[in-house]
């Protein structure tokens, strides 16, 4: 695939794009049973689920649902696994062993954001996660199940710009060096919990809540890389691949096991709020689900972790800690928002740029009535799909995909054929963008092209060419 924004989508299926999973979290007393839990996430067509223990009750629940299940084994344990090989083979036997495959176990979170714990536990963590994956081959559930560790953010010591992505030094050595070892030796990936509301909350004197959001913005350039970044999720994903890089550990995949927006918060939480929990998560999912990987790694098509299921009422800290949820207590949704492909057909950011403005992380879904013949009329309900002014670069590779993997007929735009004039990037791009639009049949989101497409309702002309309305 190729990446969102800059370096665009090559793939504009559904079905060929991202995962999107949700976080379980239960630190609540009002929530439902684990079992009405799993009936909402199948009515959701949410195929994914994080939880952050072993609960018998929660792994009983989503026995043959066909939902895939990530696991915590807590921090608390780590040292115990870490010392004790017998603990670890245990603890995988009564855990993972008596439950899977008719509970689909695909990963296990040895640890969550190790480094920020208090206890210490960093030094257990590799030991815990060697031990834990032995358990695995013991059990023969080593191909079926992966090991990794959720990170943080704050395990880097540079984020900003991405090309600058390190992790903290202390760490490199002792921690992250031989556990990207592991990963890359047993097949696994690296974890990882980005949330871009706490950059904004923090700098929302010079982060652009559009940014924040994956609305249109003027992209943010990393001199670094020679790169523009518009969404923050993007920067912050590519400082990570940046660190990782740096330390040659490109061939490791990457899961965003949490991510999200608090939908209220106390008065000094700049940006909580439903509309803009809404408008994170919404584009987020239409971004992930719509293929592509970062600026950075084009061809890394992301799984991502919602965070989290229910508003929890029990969590300490701030307000914005208990009003994570994409559903209250009652099963009802906090706010309207996609979970797949075939809701992001009826859904749109309500603050978004109008359709005929530059997606900046909008993917355009519109169902105008279709036209009829080849011609070039400009008969009602016509659309044409055309280039936003996105700079060159951007519009290059845009153009690059439309004609190559995308499908378009761009013979008409080579030298010396009928629409090579007027030879502008522009015009040649519109022509391109528009092939591929109108044989989709002006499906939604194909009039995208990682945010460097528009639609039109009046036909537009370059030169003595103009764009047909079908194929």
């Amino acid at each position: 695939m190729a990446p969102f924004f800059l370096l665009l989508l090559t793939i504009f299926s559904f079905a060929d794009g991202g995962s999107i999973g949700v976080n379980y979290g239960r630190v609540a007393n009002n929530l439902p049973s684990p079992s009405k839990v799993v009936k909402l996430l199948k009515s959701q067509g949410i195929n994914r689920v994080k939880v952050y223990d072993t609960d018998p009750n929660v792994l009983k629940s989503l026995a043959g649902s066909g939902i895939k299940v990530t696991v915590d084994l807590p921090n608390e344990l780590l040292r115990a696994a870490a010392r004790k090989q017998s603990f670890a083979y245990g603890w995988v036997e009564r855990n993972i062993a008596a439950y899977h495959p008719h509970t689909k176990i695909e990963a296990i979170a040895v640890g969550n954001e190790v480094f920020v714990d208090q206890r210490n536990t960093t030094g257990f963590l590799v030991p815990a996660m060697k031990n834990i994956h032995q358990a695995l081959v013991r059990f023969n559930l080593h191909s079926d199940i992966k090991i990794s560790s959720p990170v943080a953010l704050s395990a880097l010591q540079n984020s900003y710009p991405s090309s600058s992505g390190s992790f903290r030094p202390e760490l490199v050595e002792t921690v992250f060096k031989p556990m990207f070892e592991l990963l890359r030796q047993t097949g696994s990936y690296l974890m990882v919990n980005a949330y871009p509301f706490f950059a904004y909350e923090s700098n929302s004197d010079v982060i652009s809540l559009d940014y924040a959001l994956f609305r249109e913005n003027p992209g943010v350039p990393d001199a670094g890389n020679g790169l523009r970044y518009f969404s923050l999720f993007d920067a912050q994903i590519d400082a990570v691949f940046a660190a990782m890089s740096a330390m040659k550990y490109d061939d490791i995949p990457l899961v965003v096991t949490e991510t999200g927006w608090p939908s209220k918060g106390d008065n000094n939480e700049i940006g909580a709020s439903i509309a803009n929990a809404a408008a994170y998560n919404g584009n987020l999912v239409k971004r992930i689900l719509t293929g592509g990987g970062t600026p950075l790694r084009p061809k890394a098509d992301l799984t991502v972790f919602l965070f989290a299921l229910f508003n929890e009422n029990q969590k300490d800290g701030p307000s914005s800690e208990r009003n994570y949820g994409l559903f209250y207590p009652n099963q009802e949704k906090v706010y309207k928002m996609p979970f797949t492909a075939e809701d992001l057909k009826d859904y749109r950011d309500k603050q978004s740029p109008a359709a005929g403005d530059v997606g900046g992380g909008q993917v355009r879904s519109s169902t105008p009535a279709k036209g009829s013949g080849s011609g070039f009329g400009s008969g009602s309900g016509q659309t044409w799909c055309v280039a936003s002014d996105v700079g060159k670069d951007r519009l290059q590779i845009a153009l690059d995909f439309a004609c190559g993997e995308g499908g378009a007929d761009c013979r008409s735009i080579q030298p010396g054929s009928t629409c090579y004039d007027p030879n502008t990037l522009q015009a040649h791009a519109s022509y391109a963008f528009n092939s591929y639009y109108q044989k989709t049949g002006r499906a939604g989101g194909s009039c995208y092209f990682g945010g460097a497409a528009h639609i039109v309702t009046q036909p537009p002309k370059f030169g003595k060419c103009e764009l047909p309305t079908g194929f």
